[in-house]
């Protein structure tokens, strides 16, 4: 295998690697206060939302299945952090609204994530983060295009 063709395979399989372990960090940080990956990336996901979102909408931006983001909902709801809302009185169409209550968590939530962050980007020269990034995003434009021509 030719060396451009094993960075090329081994560069795809440490993206994949590195996002569950840096998921798995903040999870892990935050477990002992009730807040799983899926309920920890929902607050952060409503909280950073320019708008009120739809169930169809938040699943879909974290990737999860409907019964999955309902499961999360129940709990946050029943915790007291997030609460549905129905539009124009349609029950089956609701957004999804943070809660005064959720702003402890929210905040818990970003200090871990912001802790995770600065330490595993200890000791990375800036330039090399640039540099890194750049590849990212035209991995990510190609990999829009290709799904967009198909």
């Amino acid at each position: 295998m030719t060396d451009l063709k094993h960075n090329r395979e081994r560069l795809g399989y440490r993206l994949g690697q590195i996002a569950r372990l840096w998921r798995a960090e903040v999870d892990r940080r935050l477990s002992p206060h009730g807040l799983t990956e899926s309920r920890w990336r929902l607050l952060l996901t409503l909280h950073k939302a320019k708008h009120p979102m739809h169930q169809k909408e938040l699943a879909d931006l974290l990737g999860v299945q409907g019964p999955t983001l309902v499961r999360s909902l129940d709990w946050l709801e029943n915790e007291q952090l997030v609460e549905r809302r129905s539009i124009n009185g349609d029950k089956r169409c609701k957004t999804i609204h943070l809660t005064p209550r959720a702003e402890p968590s929210l905040e818990r939530i970003k200090a871990v994530v912001e802790s995770v962050r600065e330490e595993i980007f200890e000791g990375i020269d800036p330039a090399d983060i640039d540099t890194c990034l750049s590849v990212l995003e035209q991995l990510a434009g190609n990999l829009n295009a290709a799904g967009n021509a198909s």
